[in-house]
């Protein structure tokens, strides 16, 4: 499997540290058949990319919804082939979306385990701008949204300003609020007198995941005609 263009090649070791897990795990996996094989490079070394590096966020969040092994390599064997990092990203969108939110309370150590990197200072400011964690009233211990933490470790390397990030995450939540407020005002219309709260709520817990894809996929296509249309006229 080539790895994305422009991203380095990854060793067992660094892919580890990225995901936050154990090399033991990540060849576990391996032989499990739940991660594709590496490219072999000089002198025999494996090399993993960026999709490697999905599968393992994927993984991770169908473990958090409670889902066993066996359950795990069924949803990933009826994936198409040849996923990218962000179609599999989008995937895990979507997994995550079944749960409600989820806070827990994490030390600086276990913060920093689940991460899969060292943070800073500077790095805890900013994910604490972007509403990944806050403080709590013990030392170099957090409130962390499980759910955010892995997107906000990932904005930390993305090459904008700070003040950039957090106007771009005021216009999400701002319009995907409204999409929100949009849909269900759609969805309540349609079964109002007809079903029963109890049929509304399935019918709700039914069609998050999808609307969910739906607004990812939308999303994924009508940036890519945003930068393509911005791009022929520079």
């Amino acid at each position: 499997m080539a790895t994305d263009i422009g991203e380095p090649a990854l060793t067992v070791d660094e892919l580890a540290a990225r995901a936050g897990v154990t090399v033991r795990t990540v060849r576990f996996y391996s032989t499990r058949g739940l991660l594709p094989p590496p490219v072999i490079g000089p002198r025999r070394v494996g090399h993993y990319s960026q999709e490697h590096l999905a599968r393992l966020a994927l993984i991770e969040e169908l473990q958090q919804q409670g889902m066993t092994l066996a359950g795990i390599e069924r949803y990933l064997q009826q994936l198409p082939d040849g996923l990218s990092a962000q179609d599999l990203a989008i995937q895990r969108a979507v997994v995550a979306s079944w749960a409600p939110d989820t806070a827990e309370e994490l030390s600086r150590a276990e913060l920093e385990r689940r991460a899969g990197r060292p943070l800073g200072p500077e790095d805890l400011e900013r994910l604490a701008a972007m509403g990944v964690l806050r403080g709590t009233a013990g030392p170099d211990t957090y409130h962390v949204d499980l759910g955010l933490l892995r997107l906000g470790v990932q904005l930390l390397d993305v090459p904008l300003a700070h003040e950039a990030i957090l106007a771009a995450r005021t216009v999400m939540v701002k319009h995907t609020r409204a999409a929100a407020h949009e849909l269900s005002v759609l969805f309540r219309d349609e079964v109002s007198g007809h079903e029963s709260v109890e049929a509304v709520r399935d019918l709700s817990a039914y069609m998050q995941p999808l609307v969910v894809q739906a607004l990812l996929t939308t999303f994924q296509r009508s940036l890519n005609e945003e930068l393509r249309e911005w791009l022929r006229n520079s």
